[in-house]
């Protein structure tokens, strides 16, 4: 029964998640005045940084964001809240989505990266 249980336990460790398949929307400090802004977080807003908002994942998870125009994937830190649009699950940097190869929204696949 042990051995049953291990190898359960490690099936499940090693089989991906399920993929999230949504738009993607970038979003970033608006106005010069803005600097700094806060994300849900706590951690100041950075633009240049590789980070997104999504409306469930835990803070500082990482996920493999996949742009299905281009096949372009990158790994992003989920930092804050959000988008709260129908449709789109997932806000990125203007640096994720320069990395993504979009500009303003694209379809993306997002699952949780090897290792979180």
């Amino acid at each position: 029964m042990r051995s049953f249980i291990a190898a359960s336990v490690f099936c499940l460790l090693i089989i991906p998640g399920h993929a999230e398949d949504c738009v993607a929307s970038v979003y970033f400090v608006g106005e010069p005045s803005q600097p700094g802004t806060e994300t849900a977080s706590g951690i100041p807003l950075d633009d240049d940084a590789m980070t997104a908002a999504h409306k469930s994942r835990p803070f500082g998870s990482k996920v493999k964001v996949t742009n299905k125009e281009n096949g372009r994937s990158v790994t992003i830190t989920i930092t804050d809240r959000g988008p709260f649009v129908d449709g789109r699950c997932i806000d990125v940097t203007k640096a994720g989505a320069r990395a993504l190869g979009f500009d303003g929204l694209a379809p993306v696949s997002v699952a949780s990266a090897a290792g979180d």
